[in-house]
């Protein structure tokens, strides 16, 4: 990888913006560039911003950027998988806390990891849905191929689906797909069958799955629909295991692998998966370092079943990689109004993550005094160097007009206050009640 890419890369990018592309393709250079930026307005002071600080959020609310054509470069530069081997990715969602926004609308309640024990881990806001390519070691430095954000009438499932099954036709091969455990259900399953895509999706230690039903007797009623059941966590139902492998992980520590194939989940018969058990017996047991965990393998059964098992620890990488983009790209700070204005600046966001995994290998990390030389570079200190690398490689946004002064708003005009939103709250579908005699 030389400038040369990281340039093509920058001019290809500006073809996706399709409205306000100047002033869009000045906000990426001045977050790629201004790092002790602390809030929004603070990024037109990069002096690759060319324009006063009021146009930051102008750029926003005219700005328009042509996603499917984005998907499509982010694919051809950083979507290629290394020679000879599978490309890993993950897909997951975030939320975007906008608790006190009133006057934003399609609010709805998401999920808040970090509150203290006891309270309710929720706030209000946005959620958005990223895919991203993994890295072979857990880290920050994953690539984005696409991020859409979750409609109140939508739900993650529905937007993984379609992600999925609008990058099938741009990857090679046959990538496969790392998720937690609210991906490991029957509609997601469904909705990805006949995707090129295997799948290795985290399940609930308690997760029941059942065996191919047993051949009809002939006998009077309807014959069974699933087989003998099989519960994680439960030994008794386990049976003889379809294969077994003991070893080390990276850290050389030992693991021993255990997996059934040929299960089905009730609402998904017709596909089968594999179960597999992953056992540290050095683990401390903790929640964020199990002894047992369970994972579902929707792939071949002949596959090396325990290399993949043990390729899951890739999927930590997309953590890290939103804890860069919200705590150093400034991801969740903006304070926009609206989503589509929201949803333009995480493209904004996605873009600069992507400069900075294609400047990696050609621009040397600027290191703090106190930050260790001997581990590989973080992509902050990477993003360090990127005012000297941008200056090199010039911008093909053009320079903003002078527009003289604004006359302002006319005499006697009202200003009303913004329209409210109530946050919307989606209800689960509840289950049909059977009549009596049906």
């Amino acid at each position: 990888m030389n400038l040369n890419t990281l340039q093509a890369f920058r001019h290809e990018v500006y073809g996706c913006l399709t409205q306000a592309a100047d002033a869009l393709f000045n906000s990426v250079d001045a977050l790629l560039t201004e790092t002790q930026a602390q809030s929004f307005p603070e990024l037109s002071l990069s002096p690759y911003f060319q324009r006063r600080w009021c146009s930051l959020y102008e750029a926003f609310e005219d700005g328009r950027i042509d996603q499917q054509r984005l998907r499509q470069v982010f694919v051809r530069y950083v979507g290629q998988p290394p020679e000879g081997e599978r490309l890993w990715l993950g897909i997951d969602a975030t939320s975007i806390e906008r608790p006190e926004s009133e006057t934003s609308p399609d609010r709805t309640v998401v999920y808040k990891p970090t509150v203290p024990k006891g309270c309710k881990p929720i706030s209000y806001g946005w959620q958005f849905s990223t895919v991203v390519v993994l890295p072979t070691q857990p880290s920050s430095w994953t690539a984005v191929l696409d991020q859409q954000r979750i409609r109140s009438e939508q739900t993650s499932i529905e937007v993984a689906a379609a992600q999925l099954r609008a990058l099938s036709p741009l990857l090679s091969g046959r990538p496969i797909v790392a998720s937690d455990r609210w991906y490991s259900c029957a509609p997601f399953l469904r909705l990805t069958e006949g995707l090129p895509f295997d799948k290795l999706l985290r399940l609930k230690r308690k997760r029941v799955l059942y065996r191919a039903a047993p051949p009809a007797t002939g006998k009077r009623g309807a014959p069974r629909k699933d087989g003998e059941r099989f519960q994680c966590g439960d030994q008794s139902t386990y049976g003889e295991p379809s294969g077994t492998w003991q070893g080390h992980d990276a850290q050389g520590h030992p693991v021993e692998i255990t997996w059934w194939s040929g299960l089905h989940l009730p609402r998904a018969r017709h596909l089968e998966v594999t179960v597999i058990q992953v056992v540290r017996p050095r683990a401390s047991g903790k929640k964020r370092d199990p002894r047992e965990s369970w994972f579902l393998w929707d792939g071949p059964a002949d596959a090396e079943v325990a290399e993949v098992a043990l390729g899951y620890r890739r999927r930590y990488g997309h953590e890290h990689g939103y804890r860069f983009d919200k705590q150093a790209v400034l991801w969740a700070t903006p304070r926009l109004r609206t989503p589509a204005q929201f949803e333009c600046w995480s493209q904004v966001v996605a873009i600069v993550h992507n400069h900075l995994l294609l400047a990696r290998p050609q621009v040397p990390a600027v290191l703090r005094p106190w930050e260790s030389r001997h581990r590989p570079a973080s992509p902050q200190q990477v993003r360090r160097a990127m005012g000297k690398i941008v200056a090199q490689l010039g911008t093909p946004a053009r320079s903003p007009n002078p527009r003289g002064k604004s006359p302002g708003r006319p005499k006697g005009a009202r200003v009303r206050p913004a329209p409210r939103h109530e946050v919307i709250y989606k209800t689960k579908p509840k289950p049909k009640k059977r009549r009596h005699g049906a």
